[in-house]
């Protein structure tokens, strides 16, 4: 099927430091350049989760706040939003081998010759909690110096990809 074929659905438009969690059919829709986007998807509950973290590392660390378990800004980070949505799928009983996992974002949009960028460090971190918690990548677009736009479809688990190599395409993400 092809993007169009969901128009039917409702949409939502995931903003920076946002995570949307599906349990009703949804087309999500993000944009990315070095944030980085983590899909869930649940085969046997039709269950998707994205979010769209733009830092690597929470600064409060253990310190955690009441919301959830988690601080008020847990969503701006790869590895509390990781676990944030990890937790809700387990909540509903869903188990690890059961999650397929996607990952898509993380470019060096500003053509840094730096090798620990922003975007790379949002990969590392996002790879590093999805091994710590034994969780497998089954299909990947991240790096380079581009940004992207997702359309994700959460009752299966589509991922749909335009990668953004010029400012027109850029202005034309909505």
């Amino acid at each position: 099927m092809k993007p169009s074929d969901y128009n039917h659905m409702p949409a939502v438009y995931l903003k920076p430091a946002e995570i949307s969690i599906c349990e009703n059919p949804t087309k999500v829709v993000t944009v990315l350049g070095s944030c980085v986007s983590v899909t869930f998807f649940n085969r046997r509950l039709k269950l998707g989760a994205i979010c769209h973290g733009t830092l690597p590392h929470c600064r409060h660390g253990s310190h955690r706040k009441p919301r959830d378990g988690y601080c008020d800004e847990a969503f701006k980070f790869m590895e509390c939003s990781i676990r944030y949505m990890l937790e809700k799928f387990r909540s509903l009983g869903v188990q690890n081998s059961e999650i397929e996992v996607k990952m898509f974002g993380g470019a060096d949009t500003l053509a840094s010759k730096r090798a620990n960028t922003i975007g790379s460090r949002n990969v590392k971190i996002a790879l590093e909690v999805i091994a710590e918690e034994k969780l497998h990548v089954t299909a990947a677009d991240v790096g380079d110096n581009f940004g992207r736009k997702l359309i994700f479809i959460s009752d299966t688990g589509e991922v749909f990809v335009k990668r953004l190599k010029n400012a027109q395409d850029r202005m034309n993400t909505k």
